[in-house]
């Protein structure tokens, strides 16, 4: 399938710096998804828009709340941990997407309400103990290497299988399903195998036991390819360049180191 106008990685997306900028930008990703989804025969209500709000300081989010955010992403969980408290007074959920080290799950127990970047058992240990200590549940999605690029987190997909039936024990973690980081790619031919590995690998969990998905959602597609994984049955998009406007440094700088 074609997409009318997706964006490459290196569009110069403009900065939002008004509510009626970020407004407007919102209503485009808006328009995009609903095209996406009429493409592929998919109803729109099935796909979660995640603003990405990495590196973009409170006096901006706050006018992207101002517009309508509810919700938004963060790579690094010590930024977002900041920003939470910076913006208490703001009715905000937090979802940390990037790579966690196991001695930073206590901040993503006290304030995350999701957390997409679930890929070792240390980790979902960590987060576990620390949630129950806090009595709360976090919904989180299993992230996957689909890309085969060493740089990538996620676990590799021969291993999913047996680490989400070991996931299953921790009572505080709520599965939601599946992320993953595709290729950095403007090259939507490399993209798009990257968003099927994802989806096939969800149908195969769910035909041997569904209940280690929970509604089994695909977490997959950012700023220059979410129209391709609407196209391949995505249920959040995590955009964040198309809403704030472009940042200084490539995506890939700000992705944590691994421990």
């Amino acid at each position: 399938m074609g997409h009318d106008n997706g964006l490459s990685h290196d569009e110069q997306y403009s900065t939002a710096t008004t509510v009626e900028e970020f407004r407007t930008n919102i209503a485009e990703v808006e328009r995009r998804i609903a095209a996406a989804a009429e493409r592929a025969g998919r109803d729109r209500t099935d796909i979660e828009l995640l603003p990405v709000s990495k590196t973009v300081p409170q006096e901006r989010i706050r006018l992207a709340v101002a517009a309508g955010c509810t919700k938004l992403g963060e790579n690094k969980v010590q930024e977002a941990h900041r920003k939470s408290e910076e913006m208490a007074d703001l009715d905000i959920d937090w979802a940390v997407i990037g790579h966690l080290q196991s001695n930073k799950a206590k901040f993503v127990a006290q304030f995350a309400s999701e957390f997409q970047a679930l890929d070792r058992l240390k980790v979902a240990r960590a987060l576990d103990r620390r949630l129950q200590g806090e009595g709360r549940t976090l919904d989180v999605y299993v992230q996957v290497n689909t890309s085969a690029e060493d740089s990538k987190f996620g676990m590799p997909p021969e291993e999913l299988l047996g680490f989400l039936k070991e996931v299953r024990a921790f009572d505080s973690l709520n599965v939601q399903g599946l992320m993953t980081l595709a290729l950095f790619s403007s090259d939507i031919d490399r993209v798009r195998p990257c968003f099927q590995m994802l989806r096939s690998l969800r149908d195969q969990v769910r035909e041997t036991d569904p209940d280690l998905l929970g509604p089994g959602r695909l977490s997959m597609g950012m700023s220059g390819d979410f129209e391709v994984a609407i196209e391949e049955g995505a249920n959040c998009v995590r955009v964040g360049q198309a809403i704030f406007g472009k940042r200084a440094l490539p995506d890939s700088y700000y992705w944590p180191e691994a421990d």
